[in-house]
């Protein structure tokens, strides 16, 4: 069978819909929180080690670097909870339909944004 539909493999030129878009940056997310908990555990180690060690993580909790660090770790976290909550959701038969897909989009990026903000205020 013969496909004569178009092909358009650049992924710039694609317009994504928002739920796919939420769909691709909950698996980023994940990625972030895979990566960020190597770091988050390699601070718990080290504050563990000694009283020196304890002393060390307290001063580099105070860059402005690692505070970022340590800002994205949870605002991957946050994002990737919220998401994951509203895919939980959607595994009850709730907002299957395309208007509750985008609906629930919507809903994840606004309570992620005021999660992941207000959690920003708390580390700055």
């Amino acid at each position: 069978m013969k496909d004569n539909r178009p092909k358009n493999l650049e992924l710039q030129t694609i317009k994504f819909p928002l739920p796919a878009i939420t769909s691709i940056l909950h698996r980023i997310s994940g990625v972030i929180v895979f990566v960020g908990i190597a770091i988050l555990l390699f601070l718990l180690a080290e504050s563990l080690s000694s009283e020196q060690g304890f002393n060390n993580v307290q001063q580099w909790l105070t860059a402005p670097l690692v505070k970022f660090v340590v800002w994205g770790v949870l605002a991957g976290l946050l994002y990737h909870l919220i998401a994951g909550i509203k895919h939980l959701v959607m595994d009850t038969g709730t907002g299957e339909s395309l208007q509750g897909g985008i609906n629930a989009a919507r809903l994840v990026v606004i309570v992620s944004a005021i999660a992941i903000i207000a959690a920003g205020v708390w580390i700055w």
